[in-house]
């Protein structure tokens, strides 16, 4: 069946943390949001995540931006260490928020679900609804999305169906896919151990290691190692996770103990093969990992569909010429996004070298670098935690207009 085509709104297809800021940035311009969620439930997949200043800025637009702020946890100094515990380079939340504006805000992948939610009128998600684009529309029509047998036209439809989008498929048949990244990650989050442990990431031969403590008293980790794609460990994945860093520094075996087989979980990483034509074809816009598939070595996946969601509901405007601000949208997202990927690209090669010279001279050049000028895991985000969204005043990233106290 059809709704009534004189029903104007936004329908957004996926209800992830980029499908949700989208929708609640939508609804606060004014137009009818309907999320079509295709899990039984709005739930986060996945475990934590780093919300950086350039994200926490994109949620100030909606009003958000100050209450995950709140759930800062650390001030004390982190930084990258080598297996052993050895610190090669130090940073804290002070440096960053003079390099960047704010500070950096480890949180549960639910917690922001739940707030992006409570934003939204009450049935605007409908779950155990997968949808797919019927038609992607045009300046004369609307886009049509189908579910089984039931349709629905929209004015602007929002793709934010994931790493392995079918939006992208229809809009953009030839385009290659996603391709596997060369590592698996595995997250978990766990009651913090008894011990100290400063926020850290570590790097190791082939793989690396995470720690963020988290407001309430839990902590997200994270790993990594260079693996054949699609290999699964037949006693379990924690098992797995104890064999490959169970000796490294603490609090790594500290984590690894209050972990429960349940706790961990594992994804093959991928990675956009090329960058698309547009983000959009007709209503359709694509957002987040539908558009621009990137490891996780900046911490930015989720960061920049945050970014997205709200330059698109910068430009489409309830009554706008929905073709011409997808338009605008492409031409504000696709330059930055591309740069984003092509640098955590080479950040995941950086930090999945298996060769122990080339490891070696690696972290070699790291610590000499740290001595010469501090905080040097902050460069790596130059340009990408410093953008401010539309009509925000101050620095704008990669490929940007705006600076910093302009």
């Amino acid at each position: 069946m059809s709704e009534s085509r004189s029903r104007p709104g936004a329908l957004v297809i996926g209800a992830g943390i980029g499908g949700l800021t989208a929708a609640v940035a939508l609804h606060q311009r004014g137009w009818r949001v309907t999320v079509l969620e295709r899990a039984p439930a709005v739930e986060a997949v996945g475990a934590g995540m780093g919300m950086t200043p350039n994200s926490l800025r994109a949620l100030d637009t909606i009003g958000l931006g100050d209450t995950v702020r709140s759930m800062r946890t650390w001030s004390d100094e982190g930084g990258l260490r080598t297996p052993s515990g050895r610190w090669l380079s130090r940073t804290n939340q002070e440096a960053a928020a003079a390099r960047f504006g704010g500070p950096f805000v480890p949180l549960h992948r639910a917690t922001l679900i739940s707030l992006l939610h409570s934003r939204l009128p009450e049935g605007a998600v409908r779950t155990d609804t997968a949808a797919d684009v019927a038609d992607p529309g045009g300046e004369d029509r609307r886009a049509r999305v189908r579910s089984g047998a039931q349709e629905w036209e929209a004015d602007l439809v929002v793709a934010a169906d994931g790493i392995h989008s079918p939006a992208r498929s229809v809009l953009f048949p030839g385009q290659p896919g996603p391709r596997y990244a060369g590592f698996t990650a595995w997250r978990l989050v766990v009651p913090a151990p008894d011990v100290a442990y400063p926020p850290h990431e570590t790097w190791g031969r082939g793989a690396l290691w995470g720690t963020q403590p988290l407001h309430d008293g839990h902590v997200y980790a994270y790993a990594a190692a260079a693996v054949p794609a699609g290999q699964r460990t037949p006693d379990g994945e924690l098992a797995e996770l104890r064999r490959r860093f169970g000796t490294w520094h603490e609090p790594v075996p500290a984590i690894l103990r209050a972990a429960g087989p349940g706790d961990v979980l594992r994804s093959d990483v991928h990675q956009a093969a090329a960058p698309l034509p547009a983000f959009h074809r007709g209503r359709v816009a694509l957002l987040g990992d539908a558009a621009h598939a990137m490891p996780p070595t900046l911490g930015q996946g989720g960061n920049q569909a945050v970014e997205d969601a709200v330059v698109l509901a910068h430009h489409a405007t309830p009554g706008t010429d929905v073709p011409a601000a997808l338009d605008a949208y492409t031409n504000d997202r696709l330059p930055r996004t591309g740069e984003v990927v092509r640098r955590a690209i080479r950040v995941g090669r950086l930090v999945t070298l298996t060769s122990a010279p080339a490891c070696a001279l690696r972290n070699a050049a790291v610590a000499v670098v740290n001595r010469l000028g501090p905080h040097l895991e902050l460069r790596a985000l130059d340009g990408i935690a410093d953008w401010s969204p539309p009509g925000h005043q101050g620095a704008v990233g990669v490929n940007g207009t705006r600076k910093a106290g302009s």
